[in-house]
């Protein structure tokens, strides 16, 4: 592994894996418990929240692909053109603490998942730290493996058994809890304020789709596959999470649905479940912290990296307050959209998806500006930044997703077609 742009030989990579690499991340506890929050807004705007926020969100990450296919180039590199090649530092630094954060949450919460069915298991007993630690190292060994044959049939095979996992939860969750939740009513969370809540999940694996897609045969192959395989799977996983906790009140609708599969003899399944739906989830993100880390320094060993990664994400997971989840997913949505608000107006809009490769690594160059830093880019971020944690602050209804990412993108090319017009 290393920063500068993949060449025409290693970009192998077709449909069939993107597709399952997307669902495979998609399969996950964490976004079922994501799905639970939105059982305030009842079942059928819970629907529509789910569906337009992944259209959205979807698209967004997905447009974030098509500069790495395009280029061959990570995710955080593609942040050089609009913010700086120093500045794209920021992003970066960002990216790695959602990151750890996001691998930590996913440990946790198949930590405690791992617990309560291994318990119901005459052979399987052991603690949530066991889990963690179990699956954390699991995590670990499968993104130090990324890209490479065994990982490629590992990937095919896991999801695929995943899938026919998820099935069989399904028609558990459905039959149990579908006609009860179909009963309860709404109205007691904003529209908007629910959507934002299903686009952070799509717009928290923007900052790293392109570490994947930059190995793509074709630009429009990867970005439907993505797009197809993450918004079929993600949705219906925030589904499973509304209905459980519609009909029930509970506030960990994943770990529901698991124990009322243990309870009717599918314990074992469910376990296979949990390890490795958290595995194929979890390490892109170990991977991709590795890339945003080579994108600030690529003197350090990527494997130190990986390994570094892998093991803080384990201790963050053995310590991390689960209250505050939802919290972190709208830390992502603040962060994160303003910033590619800006990234994406200024590669298709502005640049209308033209770079120069080897600018991106030359000091003094096109993407240098002031000292390294784009002062354009930061003033538009801070705004997208500032809007969306204005219309938290007072509550207002209409969420703060798609206000931020508008007024970071209008800001920047404002800015930018102002200086281009001196």
């Amino acid at each position: 592994m290393d920063i500068t742009p993949v060449g025409t030989s290693g970009r192998n990579l077709g449909g069939v894996y993107y597709f399952l690499l997307w669902a495979g991340v998609a399969i996950s506890l964490a976004e079922i418990w994501a799905g639970g929050f939105l059982a305030p807004m009842g079942l059928w705007m819970g629907l529509w929240a789910i569906i337009i926020g992944h259209i959205i969100g979807n698209s967004f990450m997905a447009l974030g692909g098509v500069i790495g296919s395009d280029y061959g180039i990570m995710a955080m590199v593609s942040v050089r053109p609009s913010f700086g090649i120093r500045g794209s530092r920021l992003p970066a630094v960002l990216n790695i603490i959602q990151l750890i954060g996001w691998a930590s949450i996913m440990l946790i919460i198949a930590g405690q998942a791992g617990f309560m069915l291994g318990n119901s298991i005459e052979w399987v007993s052991a603690s949530s730290h066991f889990w963690i630690i179990l699956i954390g190292v699991g995590t670990l060994l499968w993104a130090l493996y990324t890209g490479k044959t065994i990982w490629k049939i590992m990937q095919v095979v896991a999801v695929i058994a995943l899938g026919l996992v998820i099935v069989m939860m399904s028609f558990v969750s459905f039959g149990k809890f579908g006609h009860a939740a179909a009963a309860v009513s709404g109205g007691g969370m904003p529209f908007m304020t629910g959507l934002d809540l299903v686009i952070a999940m799509p717009i928290s694996w923007l900052p790293l789709v392109a570490d994947y897609s930059r190995f793509s045969k074709r630009v429009s192959t990867a970005f439907w596959n993505t797009w197809c395989g993450y918004f079929l799977v993600s949705s219906w996983m925030y589904i499973l999470g509304l209905v459980a906790t519609l009909a029930t009140g509970e506030t960990d609708p994943g770990g529901l649905i698991l124990r009322t599969m243990g309870a009717i003899g599918f314990a074992a399944p469910a376990l296979i479940m949990v390890i490795f739906s958290t595995i194929t989830s979890d390490f892109p993100d170990v991977y991709s912290a590795t890339c945003s880390v080579m994108n600030i320094s690529s003197k350090i060993s990527p494997k130190l990296i990986m390994w570094s990664a892998g093991i803080v994400s384990i201790i963050v997971a053995l310590i991390f307050p689960m209250a505050q989840y939802e919290n972190f997913l709208l830390f992502i949505g603040a962060m994160f959209v303003p910033i590619f608000g800006v990234v994406l107006t200024d590669y298709f809009i502005i640049r209308k998806r033209t770079l120069d490769v080897d600018e991106l690594f030359k000091e003094g160059g096109e993407y240098w500006y002031f000292k390294g830093f784009n002062p354009a880019a930061i003033i538009s971020w801070a705004a997208g930044f500032a809007t969306f944690e204005f219309i938290a602050l007072m509550k207002y209804s209409i969420g703060g997703s798609i206000p931020s990412i508008v007024v970071a993108g209008l800001f920047y090319y404002l800015i930018t077609s102002r200086k281009k017009a001196m």
